[in-house]
C-alpha cells in the first residue's frame, strides 16, 4: 500500500502533467505542469484540514439508512482527529490509507485541468480545484467508498477503485469546463498540433505504471484481488491501446503515436471500476470497446457538435469510464468469468446504469453551479492578449523553452 500510494501519486505529478503538457502548444506547457503541480499541493492541505473527514467519516451512518449521511461525512475527523501511528483501516495502517486516498483526491481534479488547457486563468483553476473537491469529489467518494449506509454502495453499484467517483466525475466536470468557459481562440480553424509528443508518450507511459498503484492497491491488502487487479489492468490497457489504433488505422490508413497512447489510456481509465470483480476475458472485451468507442468520441464527436475539450478529458476518461462502469455488470458475473458475486448480470447493468447516470447529474449540475459563481466574481479565462501570447508568460513570467 505504501508502494501503490506513490504510484497513484506518480500519475499527477509526472505523469499527467507530462502526458498533458506534451499535447498543448510550447507556450502553454509550464501552465499545464503548474496546475497540476499546484493542485497537488492544495488539494494535501484540504484533504488533512477537511477532506478524508468528508469523504470517509461513518459517523451517524447506517446501513439502508437514507439520511445526509449517506451523502457526506461529518467533521469529527478533520486535522485527522483520531490518527496515531496504531490506527487501523481494514488490514493496513490508517495513515497509509489517508495518503493512499489523498492521491485519488489529487489526481481527480487534475484530470480536468486537460478540458480547459490554455485558457484558464491561474487563480480561477485553483478557486474551481478547490471548491470542486469540497462540493462534487467528497460526497461521491463517500456515496461510493465509505461503507454500509452510503448511498451508491447501499445501491450495489460496483466501483473497486473510481469509474464514477474519478473519471466519469471529472470527465462530466470537464465537459462542463469546455463548455461554459467557451473554445480556444482560433479554434477549430487555427491548426493547433501537440508540441511534444514524446513528453505525451512518457506521461502516458507513467499513467500505465501509475495505474497499478490505483487499481491493484484498491484491494487494500497484498493479496490474490490485488494480483487479479494488476493482471486484467494490464489486460485492458493493452487492448484498448490495440483497439484505438486497429479503427484509427482502418480509417485513415495510418497508426498514430497519439492514438495508441491515448487507446491505453482509455482502457486504464474503463477497466477501472471493474478491475475487482471482472476476469482477463472481460478486461480484454472491455478495453477492445473502450478503445474503439473513444477514438470516434475523441476525434469527430468533439468537432461535430462543436465543444473544445481541448485534451479530451471527456472523450477518454468520461466516455471510457461510462464504458467502464456499465460493462462491470456484466463481467462481474461468474458466467462471464467475473468474481462479483451477482445475482444477475443485466440487473447489475441496470444498477450500474443508475450509478452512472447520478454521477453524471451530480457532476454535472455541481460543476456548472461552480464555474458560473467564479465567473462573474473573478473571472474565468485570460483576456486575448494573454492567450496569444500563451499562459506560460501571461500567468507565470517563464518560459518552458529558451531560444537564445
Amino acid at each position: 500500500m505504501l508502494v501503490a500510494s506513490m504510484l497513484v501519486l506518480m500519475m499527477t505529478i509526472p505523469g499527467a502533467a507530462l502526458f498533458y503538457g506534451g499535447m498543448v502548444r510550447a507556450k502553454n506547457l509550464l501552465s499545464v505542469m503548474m496546475q497540476c503541480f499546484a493542485i497537488t499541493a492544495l488539494v494535501t492541505v484540504l484533504w488533512i484540514v477537511y477532506g478524508y473527514s468528508l469523504a470517509f467519516s461513518t459517523e451517524g451512518m447506517h446501513a439502508g439508512v437514507t439520511g445526509w449521511h449517506s451523502f457526506i461525512g461529518g467533521l469529527d475527523r478533520a486535522m485527522l482527529a483520531g490518527l496515531t501511528p496504531g490506527s487501523r483501516y481494514q488490514s493496513v495502517p490508517e495513515s497509509v490509507y489517508v495518503m493512499f486516498q489523498l492521491t485519488f483526491a489529487v489526481i481527480t481534479p487534475a484530470l480536468i485541468v486537460g478540458a480547459w488547457a490554455e485558457r484558464m486563468k491561474f487563480s480561477a483553476m485553483l478557486w474551481f480545484s478547490g471548491l470542486w473537491l469540497t462540493l462534487v469529489y467528497l460526497p461521491m467518494a463517500h456515496m461510493v467508498w465509505s461503507g454500509p449506509g452510503s448511498l451508491l454502495g447501499d445501491m450495489g453499484v460496483l466501483d473497486f477503485a473510481g469509474g464514477t467517483v474519478v473519471h466519469i466525475n471529472a470527465g462530466i466536470a470537464g465537459l462542463v469546463a469546455c463548455l461554459v468557459i467557451g473554445r480556444r481562440r482560433g479554434w477549430p480553424h487555427t491548426h493547433m498540433p501537440p508540441h511534444n509528443l514524446g513528453y505525451t508518450v512518457i506521461g502516458a507511459s507513467l499513467l500505465w505504471l501509475g495505474w497499478f498503484g490505483f487499481n491493484a492497491g484498491s484491494a487494500v491488502a497484498a493479496n490474490g484481488s490485488a494480483g487479479m487487479a494488476m493482471l486484467v489492468t494490464q489486460i485492458a490497457a493493452a487492448a484498448a491501446a490495440i483497439g484505438w489504433t486497429a479503427v484509427e488505422w482502418a480509417i485513415h490508413k495510418r497508426a498514430s503515436v497519439l492514438g495508441i497512447a491515448s487507446g491505453a489510456v482509455a482502457g486504464l481509465v474503463a477497466v477501472t471500476p471493474a478491475a475487482g470483480t471482472c476476469g482477463p476475458g472481460g478486461a480484454l472485451l472491455i478495453g477492445l470497446a473502450a478503445g474503439g468507442v473513444c477514438f470516434f468520441t475523441a476525434t469527430r464527436l468533439k468537432h461535430r457538435l462543436g465543444y473544445d475539450d481541448t485534451l479530451d478529458v471527456f472523450g477518454v476518461h468520461a466516455v471510457a469510464g461510462i464504458v467502464g462502469a456499465l460493462l462491470t455488470g456484466p463481467f462481474a458475473a461468474a458466467t462471464l468469468g467475473g468474481y462479483g458475486h451477482v445475482a444477475s448480470a443485466w440487473h447489475q447493468l441496470w444498477i450500474q446504469a443508475k450509478g452512472v447516470g447520478f454521477t453524471i447529474a451530480w457532476s454535472a449540475l455541481l460543476s456548472f453551479a461552480i464555474l458560473k459563481v467564479l465567473d462573474r466574481t473573478i473571472g474565468l479565462r485570460v483576456d486575448a492578449e494573454q492567450e496569444q501570447m500563451g499562459l506560460d508568460l501571461a500567468e507565470h513570467e517563464e518560459r518552458a523553452y529558451n531560444l537564445s
